[in-house]
């Protein structure tokens, strides 16, 4: 469960020192916070998995879960902070984005197991 935190934690703390960006230029500002995540994601993946070789069975409940603790710790702060978004908004405009970690890391299991199945 820390990783799933750290995975909102630092991407958070980076849009707080991007922030500036958004007004200035909002599509460069989106842009960069999806790189931020999918870097968070393959680095956190391989965190998780240093020991052992990533599972898709394993690997997918991870990523939605990691998913689940983002929307969790960050819906709070965008419905009732100073933004006051809807719940659509925020779906759409801001949580869509945290599918990137199912995503990443069901993918990179899926390669992982496939060249196992290969070698063998």
């Amino acid at each position: 469960m820390g990783l799933g935190f750290l995975s909102w934690l630092a991407p958070f703390a980076l849009s707080f020192l991007a922030f500036p960006l958004k007004k200035a230029n909002p599509s460069l500002f989106e842009g960069l916070m999806a790189v931020v995540l999918c870097v968070a994601a393959v680095v956190l993946q391989d965190a998780y998995f240093r020991t052992s070789a990533p599972r898709l069975a394993e690997a997918a409940p991870l990523g939605f879960l990691w998913a689940a603790v983002n929307l969790v710790c960050d819906y709070p702060m965008f419905a009732y902070g100073p933004m006051k978004m809807t719940a659509a908004q925020y779906y759409t405009q801001i949580g869509v984005d945290y599918a990137i970690y199912p995503a990443i890391l069901i993918f990179v299991a899926w390669g992982a197991e496939r060249r196992r199945r290969q070698t063998i």
